[in-house]
């Protein structure tokens, strides 16, 4: 995985609540065990019409050329439903490394952790003035300080994270990775317990 320090980007903005996994990347590209390409069908369904990609959703922000960055924000209860993996993957893919919401489901929350997506969640209101920025703002997340600040106002938040994760993503590890990393400590027990 990538190490996450600070990111300073543009975001997408997706003010929709109750986005489920399935709407995140539906079933039927559930195919692959591998991690990539699944960016692609990233929102698919509300990406294209009749799921024809030479028919993009104009309406839609992924389809739209004034929002880019490596943020999407979204509504609250981002990543409800079923406990598909495959949810973190594709937003990975496509190219983000954040989400913003005032609410994560769980299982999509640990999931994306463990793919080096980092989920923010912050208060409605700080959500509201982020969805009222416009198109050329930026956001900036630094994960060692836990905040998140809309650089063009300076409001900052706060933002929680495990003490555990924070560390894996700031070095860039997956669970095998930071077990790694404590090797001669392991080492240094087992010679001293014996």
């Amino acid at each position: 995985m990538r190490a996450f320090t600070i990111l300073n980007s543009r975001f997408v903005p997706l003010p929709i609540e109750n986005i489920d996994t399935d709407q995140i990347i539906p079933a039927r590209f559930l195919k692959s065990t591998t991690k990539d390409g699944f960016g692609k069908n990233l929102f698919r369904d509300w990406r294209y019409e009749n799921d024809d990609e030479k028919k993009p959703k104009t309406d839609f922000a992924l389809n739209q050329s004034q929002y880019k960055g490596e943020i999407l924000v979204a509504g609250k209860n981002f990543g409800c439903g079923s406990s598909r993996e495959h949810a973190a993957w594709s937003i990975l893919d496509y190219g983000f490394r954040a989400v913003v919401s005032s609410f994560f489901a769980d299982i999509f929350k640990n999931n994306a952790l463990n793919n080096g997506v980092l989920p923010v969640t912050v208060s409605e209101e700080f959500l509201k003035k982020i969805f009222q920025q416009n198109n050329t703002s930026t956001l900036s997340i630094d994960l060692e300080k836990q905040t998140i600040t809309i650089d063009k106002t300076g409001e900052q938040e706060h933002f929680d994270i495990s003490d555990y994760k924070k560390t894996c993503l700031l070095n860039g590890y997956d669970d095998i990775d930071y077990l790694l990393s404590l090797k001669k400590e392991i080492e240094q027990f087992e010679t001293t317990e014996k």
